[in-house]
């Protein structure tokens, strides 16, 4: 994995510090805003340090002080905007039972793929969600050690089943390499990374952030059950799009692996993981409930990205030039 290109003065500090070795020396924090390109990437960059790491990239950097006072800045900004733009509160039943409306007709991007979706949308669409997927469960990991008892057990199991039950053919990552590979995409580790806009990214970062935080600890466990719980629904007409599309069986098999399993991934969140954890520390619930706005809002915010290029005819992608060169070899 090469260093991302900058998207801003913020990034271009973090690779420029990067492309060094650590010395000690200060780097001053650019302010950004909190959805904007430039946060966005920059802290994909340094979150990015702890999962694979950068070519060329000395690993001292992952834990250097001074990089880590940075990112401390970008975090505070980007989770101060997300707390601002979400209802808050602590109505657990309220947030939890929003997820499970299905809003007839829908009008998401799952919905629009499968009715109207061009073959193209679809591969934009594979190409925004390969940078969480080439992770998949991989930050929800960060917060195991952090739980205890019934709902550290039911959490494993639901990672069990996203790591392919110990088969490394059947993990989520790599059915989702394989569908890349069917759509005629690069299956490489985050090779769309560039031509993805800021929506997208946000979503893997506030993964990271919680995961990476234990007193986010509640709020990764909302966003992980949020993720579950939706996640049927929208497989299921992922499957009949690409199905409409005529595309390779390894692109829907991703989907149609999802439908059956989230489902029972959702009653074992909702029940096991969220009860046992509220059951030990009552005190976490407003933070649970922060997890499952926070990701409805980002989500959202992707949503209406999408939507909004799609209706105006345009690419959704930040780099349709590169995208098409990719394309064709």
């Amino acid at each position: 994995m090469e260093l991302p290109s900058p998207r801003g003065p913020l990034s271009e500090r973090v690779v420029a510090a990067l492309n060094g070795t650590p010395d000690g020396r200060v780097i001053e924090f650019v302010p950004a805003d909190p959805y904007s390109e430039d946060l966005a990437i920059a802290l994909y960059t340094l979150y990015e340090l702890h999962y694979g790491g950068f070519t060329g990239v000395d690993p001292a950097w992952e834990w250097d002080p001074e990089l880590l006072r940075l990112r401390s800045r970008a975090e505070d900004v980007f989770l101060t905007g997300l707390r601002s733009d979400v209802e808050g509160g602590d109505d657990l039943d309220g947030a939890l039972g929003a997820l499970l409306v299905e809003h007839v007709p829908g009008n998401g991007v799952s919905h629009h793929l499968r009715d109207h979706g061009t073959w193209d949308q679809m591969c934009e669409y594979f190409a925004h969600r390969s940078v969480y997927h080439h992770k998949e469960a991989d930050p929800h990991a960060w917060v195991i050690p952090r739980l205890r008892g019934r709902a550290k057990a039911a959490l494993v199991a639901v990672e069990f089943d996203e790591f392919g039950g110990g088969r490394a053919d059947r993990m989520h990552s790599r059915l989702y390499a394989d569908l890349l590979e069917g759509a005629g995409m690069s299956a490489d580790y985050l090779h769309y990374l560039d031509d993805v806009p800021a929506p997208a990214i946000a979503i893997v970062n506030m993964m990271s952030l919680f995961g990476l935080h234990r007193s986010l600890r509640g709020a990764l466990v909302g966003h992980f059950a949020a993720a579950e719980i939706t996640t049927a629904p929208s497989a299921h007409r992922m499957a009949q799009a690409l199905t409409r599309l005529g595309a390779d069986p390894r692109c829907v098999e991703f989907f149609t692996e999802h439908i059956e399993a989230d489902a029972v991934h959702e009653q074992i969140m909702r029940n096991d993981v969220i009860g046992s954890l509220l059951e030990q520390e009552p005190s976490l619930r407003a933070d649970v409930v922060f997890g499952i706005q926070a990701t409805e809002l980002l989500e959202a915010r992707l949503a209406d990205h999408l939507r909004s290029s799609w209706d105006a005819g345009e690419s959704s992608l930040r780099t349709r030039l590169r995208w098409l060169v990719s394309q064709n070899g």
